[in-house]
């Protein structure tokens, strides 16, 4: 906390820096992962489901208003959350911990899903 007070404009910089890449890569995440709203709405179909009134183009335009913002709102949330562990001296940087975590739960989401499947290859 110290070191903001010293050098203020540096902190500013940094959060700057770091929430603007956290808002960029969750942005490319939803392209990459098969988030974006196209996919969204083949999955949407896929299962029969549709917004009322609506075709899939139209859905498409519908949802590019809203994935592509909550993503890199969620960016710039995890961007922070990392800039506030790391002024307020937490063990192991921010950055670490939201990596440590990140991990941890992509791991549980895959026990789920081998659960889901009915793979006996993780067993609580």
């Amino acid at each position: 906390m110290h070191d903001i007070m010293k050098d203020p404009i540096h902190a500013v910089i940094y959060a700057v820096f770091v929430m603007g890449s956290c808002a960029f890569f969750s942005r490319i995440w939803i392209d990459v992962s098969g988030s974006s709203a196209k996919d969204v709405v083949k999955q949407l179909v896929d299962q029969e489901l549709v917004i009322e009134g609506m075709r899939e183009e139209s859905m498409i335009k519908y949802l590019n208003r809203y994935i592509p913002t909550a993503a890199a709102f969620g960016g710039v949330c995890i961007g922070a959350l990392s800039i506030f562990a790391d002024f307020m001296g937490a063990i192991g940087s921010g950055t670490g911990i939201l990596l440590a975590v990140t991990i941890i739960y992509q791991y549980f989401e895959q026990i789920a899903k081998e659960k889901e499947r009915g793979a006996d290859t993780f067993i609580f």
